[in-house]
């Protein structure tokens, strides 16, 4: 049983360690469009709509990776939430048995 706790926080620790390599490439990438439309029509007020188009790149993007967030630091796991729950009725079980 301890061999796969280990196991389970090792899958922890590679989805964060993913979600954070992610996250420095979509800093990246979305700055460098941001300096792209800055340069090619930002700063001549030739805006093509409403929205910059590096926005919505960003929106995407920034959903997915909010996604990717939530798997690795939430309680995105059901089998954990579950074993947890499944935990917590075992104690309260046990207490009643000594009741």
């Amino acid at each position: 049983m301890e061999n796969n706790r280990d196991e389970q926080l090792w899958l922890v620790a590679k989805k964060r360690a993913q979600f954070k390599r992610h996250l420095a490439v979509y800093v990246v990438v979305i700055v460098f469009l941001w300096g792209v439309w800055w340069f090619t029509a930002g700063q001549y007020g030739r805006s093509t709509g409403p929205v910059p188009w590096p926005a919505w790149a960003m929106l995407g993007w920034g959903l997915g990776l909010a996604f990717q967030y939530f798997e690795a630091y939430g309680d995105g796991d059901l089998k954990s939430s579950t074993q947890r729950e499944y935990e917590k009725l075992k104690a309260q079980e046990q207490q009643n048995r000594q009741l």
